[in-house]
């Protein structure tokens, strides 16, 4: 655990250890950048057509602690930290927006897989799942989205940041009070919002310019609707969205389900925005429907 924050050395939940002790990372060469982009990334599992596993907004790979070591015993199941997120390193001349966290996404497949996978993203990942696949048909098979992003127009908040209240708003991201009450909306069953999913979720804010990448991020526009281009997706989807979502609502999965023309509806009852989290075998039983 050398290549993270100390803080790591405290947690406790098993599959929380267990992942962060095979996350691995790898120098990826895109156009983005004149060096290597150290991606960091976890696999497991041998078998069957790749599973590639995308996290949603300011969060890591460490979401996927209880889905991937169930999914993997089916499939070998990737997932990867996205630029300018997890603990991928922010290099100093990257930018951050939609459009580069694509690319980068591209080659660290190309350079790991390279062959066609079933694209899970979750939340703002579904997002990037979308437009990835959009860009990129010949690297997805399968696609799926779990309480996925993708259909409201990007946030207006991108206009006001700048100094000091870019600084201002990542200070208050950064606040673990505010993230434990992001953390308990995004549950149905509150007891899910441990000290262990905390730290989870807070150990890449220790990471080097974590707030100048979101806050570059941010004032991109962040992703926007699909919605015109959802036409486009010829890959058979599954929609999974948890009964009792509070951060997204429900309504949005219906349109999904609606815009994609092979397509699947998947509810998971008693469950808020994470189901990956809150109710993991019955994602995984989703995901290999």
């Amino acid at each position: 655990m050398v290549f993270l924050p100390f803080e790591a050395q405290k947690l406790t939940e098993k599959t929380s250890l267990d992942l962060v002790n095979i996350i691995k990372f790898e120098d990826i060469s895109t156009p983005l950048s004149s060096h290597p982009i150290s991606t960091s990334y976890v696999y497991q599992g041998e078998r069957n057509t790749p599973i590639l596993l995308i996290h949603g907004f300011d969060s890591s790979l460490l979401e996927f602690r209880r889905l991937l070591p169930i999914l993997s015993q089916h499939h070998v199941t990737w997932a990867i930290d996205l630029l300018g997120f997890g603990f991928t390193k922010r290099n100093s001349d990257l930018l951050f927006s939609p459009e580069t966290i694509k690319t980068h996404l591209f080659y660290t497949w190309k350079t790991l897989i390279e062959q066609p996978v079933i694209l899970v993203g979750a939340s703002m990942g579904g997002a990037t799942a979308i437009d990835f696949t959009l860009t990129y048909p010949e690297a997805v098979s399968k696609l799926v989205l779990i309480d996925s992003a993708g259909l409201a127009a990007p946030p207006k908040i991108g206009k006001l940041m700048f100094p000091p209240l870019d600084y201002l708003s990542t200070a208050f991201l950064r606040n673990l009070k505010v993230r434990q009450k992001i953390s308990e909306s995004a549950y149905y069953d509150k007891n899910f919002a441990s000290k262990d999913a905390q730290l989870c979720a807070a150990l890449h804010l220790r990471c080097e310019r974590w707030s100048q990448a979101l806050i570059a991020f941010t004032k991109s526009g962040g992703y926007g609707s699909f919605k015109q281009k959802m036409v486009n997706i010829k890959q058979p989807t599954t929609i999974i969205w948890g009964e009792n979502d509070k951060i997204l609502g429900t309504k949005d999965a219906d349109k999904f389900k609606e815009l994609i023309s092979d397509s699947q509806l998947i509810w998971i009852p008693k469950c808020g925005h994470v189901p990956h989290l809150e109710k993991p075998e019955l994602t995984v039983k989703a995901i290999l429907n």
